[in-house]
């Protein structure tokens, strides 16, 4: 069997390697795509010539990679001292400066939706079409908007730091994607939370950290044993790690204390009240459904609007739920999931089994897609008994 490189390795290294190029002096779109050619030249030569320190081999072919790049560029002869700075082969210092990277990214000539998404592509390993589906636009939106980012902070010197908000946005969306997608990015996420939450002094800081430890929290009962989701309702809660469950508590109290709500604090709420529950039977829905309309006022999104669409349908019966969902557009994602869900639970089968089988064909992942088809086909089988 042809040995593989550990693609999990190179995802951890990436920003260190990233973050050494900048602060060397490479502008940010050179360092990224001399990163990239490191990352493909140890695809290629790891597997047979294993390097004794990782991140070291990394950082030299990059810079080499870079100065390369620079000799053939206009500005070659201005640049050419750089050479002698290569550095040495060896152990390179154990500095974590991922941190500090994202706040970089998250640069004033950039807007934030941007800045969110040039830090996702670059630092966070995210596919373009990944930051795509999480901003609900086409993955050809998201291509040009990375590439006019990078045009932007081409030449660039990353010397003026990026606001907190951004740096959230983008911590947010990563764990996002490393709890659902098909890259494990929730622990590094919620690890530079944390690094995050003792610098900086902000509640939303605090909500967003409560909010992933409660979230992960039920992480080990998502799914079944053959790989299969469990919904929420059906999860075994038995499994649920209840010291996160109790540490997200208890940073989500001290945050709503300070009386500065914002998103993050409201989506922790939701989720502690999920996790309060002894029962999916005896969960507060009727509170739910007024944090959700505490998100929606905070944020008017479509995707808060879905999900309190669930909720109504839970506190105050399906029909209402469906009333709530018929103001929505029907082209949001999991839109027929959420529609199948409800007249499922209205005793309305045929229309809740067209959905679901709907809803498996436009399902952005194979274990939901395999989940929704599982459901269509139950229904479909209690219909004909």
């Amino acid at each position: 069997m042809t040995p593989v490189v550990d693609e999990a390795l190179l995802r951890s290294l990436t920003p260190s390697v990233l973050a050494v190029l900048v602060r060397r002096g490479a502008d940010f779109a050179a360092a990224e795509d001399a990163v990239q050619d490191a990352l493909v030249e140890a695809v290629r030569v790891w597997p047979d010539d294993p390097p004794r320190d990782a991140k070291g081999w990394l950082v030299t072919v990059a810079w080499r990679r870079f100065l390369d790049a620079t000799r053939a560029d206009a500005a070659r002869r201005r640049r050419e001292d750089r050479v002698d700075e290569e550095p040495a082969p060896g152990p390179t210092p154990a500095v974590d400066d991922t941190l500090q990277l994202y706040f970089l990214c998250a640069h004033p000539s950039l807007t934030p939706s941007s800045a969110v998404a040039l830090t996702l592509r670059a630092v966070g390993g995210l596919t373009t079409r990944q930051i795509a589906r999480a901003y609900l636009v086409p993955e050809a939106t998201m291509a040009q908007r990375i590439s006019r980012a990078k045009r932007t902070v081409s030449g660039v010197r990353f010397d003026r730091p990026g606001d907190v908000a951004t740096v959230l946005r983008v911590l947010y969306l990563v764990f996002n994607e490393g709890y659902s997608g098909d890259v494990d990015l929730a622990a590094e996420a919620i690890r530079l939370t944390r690094q995050l939450a003792d610098r900086v002094d902000h509640p939303e800081v605090a909500g967003l950290l409560a909010l992933m430890l409660l979230h992960l929290a039920r992480r080990a009962a998502r799914t079944a044993a053959d790989g299969s989701l469990v919904p929420l309702a059906e999860q075994d809660r038995s499994r649920w790690d209840t010291a996160s469950i109790a540490e997200g508590v208890e940073i989500l109290q001290a945050a709503l204390a300070r009386d500065r709500l914002g998103e993050f604090q409201a989506q922790a709420a939701v989720a502690a009240l999920h996790a309060d529950a002894p029962t999916a039977e005896e969960t507060d829905w009727v509170q739910i459904v007024e944090w959700y309309d505490e998100l929606v006022r905070l944020t008017d999104s479509p995707v808060v609007r879905l999900n309190r669409a669930v909720a109504v349908g839970e506190a105050d019966g399906p029909r209402a739920g469906l009333a709530a969902l018929a103001a929505l557009d029907d082209s949001l994602p999991r839109h027929a999931a959420v529609a199948a869900y409800l007249h499922e639970r209205d005793g309305d089968l045929a229309t809740a089994a067209r959905l679901y089988a709907e809803a498996a064909r436009k399902a952005p992942n194979l274990a939901e897609r395999d989940h929704l088809t599982r459901r269509a086909a139950r229904i479909n089988t209690r219909r004909r008994h």
